[in-house]
């Protein structure tokens, strides 16, 4: 196991800044954000175009990483794969194969994103879009030996009540979405509040998580007692804002850290445990957001061999 995190925290920074901070403070891979600079959410990055990405390219961002002694771990475009503009389903569609190809080059095994949803359709009619539309990407990674992996966030502020905008967020999900081919980007914060045992949930899934992301979440059941589980309704200044819970580095939060990674040792996880830093508490500015990474790196890295 190796313990990495997702560059999308720095986004102001260029990769080779990245990748040096992350071997001088003891991070051995990095999980890369790869939206395109004009994307759709508002806490893009683009650490690697991979639009028109060649060999030259691939073989610069290799020698980055050969250098500081960094293991690439996935290329992360998070995206709404059913999204209701056909449009830009097509343009979303794209960049995944686009990233596909980049990882290809790189010898990248994994490539991650989201199911997804329609928020006008049912559930059942989201699946029924999801069997036609996830597939032809599944086959085109496979062909070209990389899988594609699904994180499990809720994405609660897709959806214009704050309900789960990416079809991902429970085991009976993660099981339907294993018969498409796809694989999970396995993240216990977003367990914590469904009120799912993350440990209890990851025990029976292990071999089909290549790789996982670490991110805390800290919990608040008084101001639950006030709103109910979907969070504020009348109050809810943004669709990010439950009002109840919200996103911690490790070790500043509520999940046990030791129980996952034994968990992850005991089914015989040798992937990359990339943090996911979405802490507004440790964020704001650089200096404040590798901070918080450093908190994290001094929660997990003890845990971690070797």
């Amino acid at each position: 196991m190796k313990l990495g995190f997702l560059t999308a925290c720095l986004p102001q920074l260029p990769l080779g800044d990245i990748a040096a901070w992350a071997a001088a403070h003891d991070y051995q891979a990095l999980e890369v954000a790869t939206w395109p600079s004009t994307g759709s959410r508002e806490f893009e990055a683009s650490h690697i175009d991979v639009t028109g990405f060649d060999k030259r390219r691939a073989d610069e961002v290799s020698a980055l990483f050969d250098r500081h002694g960094l293991t690439l771990s996935a290329l992360a475009y998070y995206e709404n794969n059913l999204h209701p503009d056909e449009s830009r389903r097509a343009e979303i569609a794209a960049h995944v194969r686009a990233n596909v190809d980049a990882a290809r080059l790189l010898g990248v095994d994994h490539v991650g994103t989201f199911v997804g949803r329609h928020p006008g359709l049912t559930v059942k009619e989201n699946i029924a879009l999801a069997e036609r539309e996830l597939p032809p990407l599944v086959e085109y990674a496979g062909e070209r030996g990389v899988k594609i992996i699904i994180e499990n966030c809720v994405m609660e502020g897709w959806h214009p009540d704050g309900y789960p905008g990416n079809l991902a967020y429970s085991p009976e999900l993660w099981e339907w979405m294993f018969d498409l081919g796809l694989y999970l980007n396995y993240d216990p914060s977003h367990l914590m509040w469904l009120g799912i045992d993350p440990v209890e949930a990851l025990k029976p899934y292990i071999d089909r998580i290549p790789h996982a992301q670490a991110k805390d979440a800290q919990l608040d059941p008084r101001a639950r007692n006030r709103y109910g589980f979907f969070g504020r309704t009348v109050e809810r200044a943004d669709g990010w804002d439950s009002g109840w819970w919200r996103y911690r580095v490790p070790g500043l939060g509520d999940v046990d850290w030791r129980r996952i990674v034994d968990t992850l040792y005991e089914g015989g996880f040798t992937g990359t445990l990339s943090v996911e830093h979405e802490d507004p508490v440790w964020s704001g500015d650089v200096r404040r957001i590798t901070q918080g990474l450093e908190i994290a790196h001094r929660t997990l890295r003890p845990l971690i061999v070797g």
